[in-house]
């Protein structure tokens, strides 16, 4: 199968690692590069950009990076079953599971067959704001950000008693430096914007070293 990569080296490297290299990887940088993909491919579009009417509907299966939104919002109502939302922030893609949002349940079969030819496991989630794992994730590190502007313990201290107290992989700063704090920082105020739930307000600490 032939999987064009829309966004940085780093996206295709992960895609590379998590579907493996029999697959052949064409890279992207440009999301006009959309309307001359055709044929038996798929597209992997990490890259930030508002919907595009003039691509609609795609020719071929895109998914796209809509954890900052919902797909719907994305699609603006123009419902496609070859479009599908999952969360391309880094570190994200290459886990054991992928999160996806649909359009519409004739989005499942195809899915189903794009995910078999791919040899990965996907869970279809609600389409909200932040999906479940990447909300999770940002809202914990947020709460450690709070905790270390609290001055409770040391930002190393907070990562292994997380690690070794609730059998996290990585803490919470760990987990910050991998996705990124600007992109941490970005979802959890799209999540805010969209929920108006306190519990998702950006900690102060965290908005300031994200440079916003």
């Amino acid at each position: 199968m032939e999987i064009m990569v829309l966004g940085t080296e780093q996206n295709v490297e992960e895609c590379r690692t998590k579907f493996g290299l029999s697959h052949t990887y064409l890279h992207g940088t440009e999301v006009e590069q959309l309307k001359s993909v055709s044929g038996e491919k798929i597209v992997f579009d990490f890259l930030p950009h508002e919907p595009m009417a003039d691509l609609l509907p795609f020719s071929v299966p895109v998914f796209v990076n809509s954890v900052n939104t919902t797909l719907q919002k994305w699609r603006q109502g123009n419902l496609h079953s070859t479009v599908f939302g999952f969360c391309g922030l880094p570190s994200f893609v290459n886990r054991e599971w992928m999160e996806i949002t649909i359009c519409t349940k004739e989005s499942i079969p195809v899915l189903e067959k794009i995910c078999s030819q791919l040899k990965t496991k996907y869970k279809i989630v609600k389409d909200q704001t932040g999906m479940i794992t990447p909300r999770v994730i940002c809202m914990i590190i947020n709460e450690a950000f709070f905790a270390a502007e609290s001055q409770v313990a040391s930002r190393s201290d907070i990562d292994l008693a997380m690690k070794l107290g609730t059998n996290y992989p990585l803490g919470p700063f760990e987990w910050c430096e991998k996705i990124g704090i600007k992109n941490v920082c970005r979802l959890l105020d799209s999540v805010y914007r969209d929920t108006n739930d306190a519990r998702y307000k950006t900690c102060a600490l965290l908005k300031s070293e994200a440079g916003n």
